[in-house]
C-alpha cells in the first residue's frame, strides 16, 4: 500500500509540467478536453511505468541502510537501475568506511579498559555528582566489585577524601589527601585530577589511591633507627665523659678510682665500637643485599669452624655445642664469611640467654623448603640452632629481627648485646635468598632455622 501511494504520488507530481501544458492548451482553445485528458492519463501511466523500478530499488537501499544502522551483515541487495547502482557502491563505500572506523574505535576503547585495568594503583572515574562512573581492577579488588554507581562517600567513608573531591568539582584544580583506612590496616595518597573532557558516563574526575603503607612504616623505621642509634650513643659517651670529668677533678690523684674508672670506661668505648660495627656491617649489607651470588660454598666446614670458635664462650656458662650435621649436605651459593657470620650471631646469642649447664644444638640437613621458598627449589638446606633458655613470648617473635628492639634491654646491654645481630642475619638470610624462622615457647628454649636454596647442580 505504502509502495503504491509513493508510487502514484510520485508519477503524478513527475507528469505535472505535461498536464499543466496539456491544461494551457485547452484553454487557449487548441485541444479538447477530451484528447486533453486521455493524454494526461497516458503520461501518467507511462511516468508511473517508467519510475517504478527506481522506486523499488529506492525501497531496497533503504532496507540496506537500516541494515546498516544494526550493523546487519547480510547479502548485497539485487538492484534493477544504473542510478541505484551507483547509489549502492558509494553507501557501500561508507559501510566499509564505517565499519573500518567502529573497528578502531572498538580496538581502542578496549585498549583503554585494559590498560586502565592493568594499572598498578586502585583508580575511580568520578561524575559531577562524586558517584563512580568506573573503577579498575586494582580498585575493585580493594573495595569490592559493586562499585560503579556508588557515591564516594559510601564506598571510601574518608570525609576529608569526599571534601577533597568536591573542592577539585568546584575549583577544577587538582588536590592530594592522605589518609589511614583503618578498615584495611593501610595508609593511601589519594590524587584527584579534573578531566579536560567529560567522559563516558559524565566522568569528570580521576581519583588514584597510592599504598604508602611500606613507605610510612620505612620513615618510621628510619626515625625510630635514629632515636635508638642517638641514645644508643650517647649513654657510653656520657658515661665515658663524665669519668673523664672526674678524673681531671676530684678523683685526680686517687690512684683506685682512677683504675676503676679506667676500666669503666674501656667497657663503655667498647660499647660504642661494638655498636658501630654492627652498624656499618649492617649498611654494607644492605647495600649489597640484592647482588646476585656466584661462590659456591659447603655449609658443614663453615659451622665446625664456627663451633669451634666459641668453644671457650660456652665452656665460661659451663654449656656445649652439639653438632648434628646430615651427611652429604648440600653446597649453597654464597659468600662463607656472610654465613659464618649468620651462625656467629644466632650460636653467641643462644650461648647469651641459654641456661648454664645446657646444651646448644646445631643442625643441618635437607628438607622440602616452606612454603616461601617453594617456588625457587624442591629441596632446601636447613640450619638450625637450638638453645634451652627462657623462651620467648609470641608477641615478641614478629619484632626480633628489628634494629635495636631487645625483649629484656638491660640484660642485653649488660651481656654486650647491640639490639643488632638478628636485624644482620635477616639481611644476611635475604641476600643468600633463603629464609628465617623463629620458633620459641616461654620455659623451653628458642629454635632459630635458616631455610637455603641449595646450589644448583
Amino acid at each position: 500500500m505504502i509502495q503504491f501511494r509513493r508510487l502514484a504520488v510520485t508519477a503524478a507530481l513527475l507528469s505535472a509540467p505535461a498536464g499543466a501544458v496539456l491544461a494551457l492548451l485547452v484553454v487557449l482553445g487548441q485541444l479538447a478536453i477530451l484528447p486533453a485528458l486521455l493524454a494526461g492519463g497516458v503520461i501518467l501511466l507511462a511516468m508511473a511505468f517508467l519510475i517504478r523500478p527506481h522506486l523499488a530499488d529506492v525501497g531496497v537501499l533503504e532496507q540496506f541502510v537500516r541494515d546498516m544502522e544494526r550493523d546487519d551483515n547480510g547479502p548485497p541487495p539485487r538492484l534493477k537501475t544504473a542510478l541505484a547502482d551507483d547509489l549502492f557502491l558509494a553507501l557501500s563505500r561508507l559501510r566499509r568506511s564505517w565499519r573500518v572506523r567502529t573497528e578502531r574505535l572498538d580496538h581502542l576503547l578496549g585498549f583503554h579498559e585494559s590498560l586502565l585495568d592493568s594499572l598498578p594503583a586502585p583508580l575511580l572515574l568520578l561524575n559531577g555528582h562524586r558517584r563512580i562512573v568506573f573503577a579498575n581492577r586494582k580498585a575493585r579488588s580493594l573495595l569490592g566489585d559493586r562499585l560503579e554507581g556508588r557515591d564516594l562517600a559510601t564506598a571510601l567513608r574518608i570525609p576529608a577524601l569526599s571534601d577533597a573531591a568536591d573542592k577539585v568539582l568546584a575549583s577544577g584544580a587538582g588536590c592530594e589527601v592522605e589518609f589511614a583506612a583503618t578498615g584495611y590496616d593501610r595508609e593511601f595518597r589519594a590524587l584527584i585530577e579534573p578531566l579536560n573532557r567529560e567522559g563516558e558516563g559524565g566522568a569528570r574526575l580521576t581519583l588514584a589511591l597510592h599504598d604508602i603503607t611500606a613507605w610510612r612504616r620505612m620513615e618510621r623505621m628510619r626515625t625510630d633507627f635514629v632515636t635508638n642509634a642517638s641514645h644508643e650513643l650517647r649513654t657510653p659517651l656520657s658515661a665515658i665523659l663524665g669519668f673523664i670529668e672526674t678524673l681531671q677533678g676530684p678523683a685526680r690523684d686517687d690512684e683506685a678510682a682512677r683504675e676503676r674508672f679506667l676500666s669503666i670506661m674501656f667497657d663503655q668505648a667498647s660499647r660504642m665500637s661494638r655498636l658501630l660495627s654492627d652498624l656499618l656491617n649492617l649498611s654494607r649489607i644492605e647495600s649489597a643485599e640484592y647482588t646476585p651470588l656466584s661462590e659456591r660454598c659447603a655449609v658443614a666446614p663453615i659451622i665446625r669452624r664456627v663451633a669451634t670458635g666459641l668453644e671457650v664462650t660456652a665452656q665460661k656458662r659451663s654449656m656445649s655445642i652439639r653438632l648434628e650435621l646430615d651427611d652429604s649436605l648440600p653446597d649453597i651459593l654464597g659468600k662463607e664469611d656472610e654465613l659464618a657470620q649468620i651462625l656467629q650471631n644466632l650460636l653467641d646469642n643462644a650461648l647469651k640467654y641459654g641456661r648454664e649447664d645446657s646444651v646448644v644444638t646445631v643442625r643441618a640437613r635437607k628438607t622440602p623448603p616452606p612454603a616461601a621458598l617453594a617456588a625457587r627449589c624442591q629441596e632446601a638446606l636447613a640450619i638450625s640452632v637450638e638453645d634451652q633458655g627462657e623462651g620467648i613470648a609470641p608477641e615478641h617473635l614478629p619484632r626480633l629481627t628489628e634494629r635495636f628492639f631487645r625483649i629484656d634491654t638491660a640484660r642485653s646491654r649488660r651481656m654486650g648485646g647491640t639490639g643488632l645481630g638478628l636485624a644482620i642475619v635477616k639481611h644476611l638470610v635475604n641476600r643468600h635468598r633463603g629464609l628465617l624462622v623463629i620458633d620459641s615457647e616461654p620455659g623451653k628454649g628458642s629454635c632459630f632455622t635458616v631455610f637455603l636454596p641449595p646450589a644448583n647442580p
